[in-house]
């Protein structure tokens, strides 16, 4: 091993390590290890920066924008919606959700899929008294093993494609993937069917368990009559920045004030709601004029009129809000809408709201004003999970089912090879632009740049990975030290490696650390390096086994009340189908 070896594995170490702890946003961790190579002279700007013309990286940025269509034009929650009416029973339900969520995912991006059936099957599990949790994580995983079905299914596959195309080989026609991803998404499917009712959790929503235990979370004071602050604003009374809590809403002679502004004036018997750490709330009610109301029946209903609701919503990978506490993201001003409580990995967040760094996964409970904007496109910082209370209108429904026209056609150009992928997209996207299905506007809204800048950081550290010759000689160690134990031990350590990074990181970057080392690993033992691209693509998709490995499980994450337990529980016998369909048919069909 060289130095230059030695300083790649080591930064690419460090990079692992703060992607695991979340130190920072994954595009940004990435971007910075990059950047260090660039520095350090291992490899030139030119050779670092290829991730950024990478022919997967833009096709990835189409598929957003197509996806975004269907997004708008509600055809995806109608379509679940109608398979939900007939269902006579749980088992029945999660047939007839998996089933079509996986179809749908084998064509379009699973992440906004989820984020949209997410409060479609909450709402339906507490129409029919059933609990999320047994639904949410089945979902997840059903788009996950969709998405290994065709090439567009997941970007994990595009990006594989592209760096095979960069590496001089033919990359994957449309649904070659599906010699694997059909068999593993029908056995899939079967064990979430049968054996998911009984392994799945029955956890109760954030909402319900804050509704049980209203006291811990809001508390209530009278403004008297001898309150020195009457006819003043509430910044001017010092009820802006208390120790510990949050002034979320007043009470005005049966009105609703929310949120409460810096300007709002405070009036003679205002009823003030305030959260955070309720603890602290002796210090407050110490002041004189303001009176402690303890007989009061506080509940989240009560926040709710016909201008504010009580929304759930889930921190995104992508959030802006990483890294900020909530009063430095001006929370309240930016979205229309007071934190009333963080959750993270079922707990409760404790101190005061405003002082709160919202972590990727983090699910906040908000009450939210009129501007506040549900649409899962247009916040790309958090996905709303709160059940819908009323039937979507279909506003779009035209776009969508031509967008769905093109989108059937571009699939068959491509499976004819009339069109290579991107070529489809760019003609796709063109024509949607000109037919006015959306603004160029829309379209670029449209793109999680931070997704694409992870995934170009990530092929320019796959490069860095072949040119310093690392990759040459982590496979050499690999093929060498398994020789003994025959070619499907070489198969099942690459699987086994590719799947536990993605478990610790992000599903992007573990395939394309791993797929330069599966190709010099095919290299040494004669196998087809298609074959090597096609284990890679799937082991780096099929993250069960946490909530950090896959955005999709992230979403379901705080919604269904998970923990971590519950996903090694459900995930760990799913991984095992997987991982011996995929290295069985690798090895006996496609090698």
């Amino acid at each position: 091993m060289t130095f230059e070896m030695f300083l790649v594995i080591f930064i690419i170490l460090l990079m692992l390590v703060g992607l695991f702890f979340e130190i920072a946003r994954p595009d940004l961790l990435v971007f910075f290890a990059l950047f260090l190579f660039i520095m350090l002279g291992v490899v030139s700007t030119e050779e670092a920066l290829v991730g950024f013309s990478n022919e997967g990286v833009f096709t990835i940025a189409l598929l957003f924008i197509i996806a975004s269509v269907f997004e708008r034009s509600g055809l995806v929650e109608r379509f679940i919606t109608y398979f939900l009416r007939k269902a006579k029973s749980n088992r029945g339900a999660l047939s007839r959700l998996l089933v079509p969520i996986s179809v749908l995912s084998a064509f379009l991006n699973n992440t906004p899929i989820v984020a949209t059936l997410t409060p479609i099957v909450r709402k339906w599990a507490s129409d029919h008294d059933v609990s999320p949790s047994k639904f949410l994580i089945p979902i997840s995983y059903a788009s996950i093993l969709g998405g290994t079905i065709t090439l567009m299914g997941t970007s994990t596959n595009l990006v594989i494609h592209g760096l095979l195309l960069d590496n001089g080989l033919a990359g994957f026609s449309f649904f070659e993937l599906a010699i694997v991803g059909l068999p593993i998404t029908c056995l899939g499917l079967l064990y979430l069917v049968l054996a998911g009712p009984k392994v799945l959790p029955d956890h109760r929503s954030l909402i319900e368990k804050v509704n049980e235990n209203t006291k811990d979370y809001l508390s209530e004071l009278v403004v008297q009559s001898d309150f020195p602050y009457i006819g003043k604003t509430i910044e001017e009374a010092s009820l802006r920045n208390l120790k510990g809590l949050y002034l979320i809403e007043i009470f005005r002679e049966g009105d609703l004030i929310s949120p409460v502004t810096p300007e709002t004036v405070i009036h003679d018997g205002d009823r003030l709601i305030f959260t955070g750490m309720i603890s602290t709330i002796a210090e407050l009610q110490n002041r004189k004029g303001l009176m402690l109301d303890t007989g009061t029946d506080l509940s989240l209903e009560k926040l709710k009129n016909k201008r504010n609701s009580v929304q759930e919503v889930v921190i995104s990978y992508q959030s802006n809000l990483i890294g900020k506490t909530i009063k430095e993201s001006r929370f309240r001003d930016r979205y229309d809408a007071g934190v009333l409580a963080v959750h993270r990995n079922d707990e409760r967040v404790e101190g005061k709201i405003g002082d709160i760094r919202p972590k990727a996964g983090d699910i906040l409970l908000l009450v939210t004003g009129e501007k506040f904007n549900r649409t899962p496109h247009e916040h790309r910082d958090f996905y709303v999970a709160t059940p819908i209370e009323r039937e979507n209108v279909y506003k779009n429904e035209r776009e969508g089912w031509i967008s769905l026209g093109l989108l059937t056609l571009m699939i068959g150009l491509v499976t004819f090879q009339v069109l290579s992928i991107f070529q489809g997209m760019v003609i796709a996207v063109g024509i949607m632009l000109i037919m006015r299905m959306m603004t160029p506007t829309e379209a670029k809204q449209s793109v999680q740049f931070q997704v694409l800048l992870l995934i170009a950081s990530a092929l320019g550290i796959g490069n860095v990975i072949i040119l310093t010759g690392t990759a040459e000689w982590l496979a050499s160690r690999l093929v060498d030290g398994l020789a003994p134990f025959g070619l499907l031990a070489v198969i099942i350590a690459v699987y086994f490696m590719t799947n536990a990074l993605t478990e610790l990181i992000t599903n992007n970057a573990a395939a394309v650390i791993m797929l330069p080392i599966g190709l010099e690993v095919a290299a040494r033992s004669d196998m087809n390096p298609m074959g090597i691209a096609l284990l890679i693509a799937v082991a780096a998709s099929a993250s069960f086994l946490s909530p950090i490995g896959y955005q999709t499980n992230l979403i379901v994450y705080g919604p269904g009340g998970y923990r971590f337990k519950d996903y090694v529980k459900v995930g760990f016998p799913l991984t095992l189908i997987v991982m011996a369909t995929t290295v069985s048919i690798v090895y006996f069909w496609v090698l």
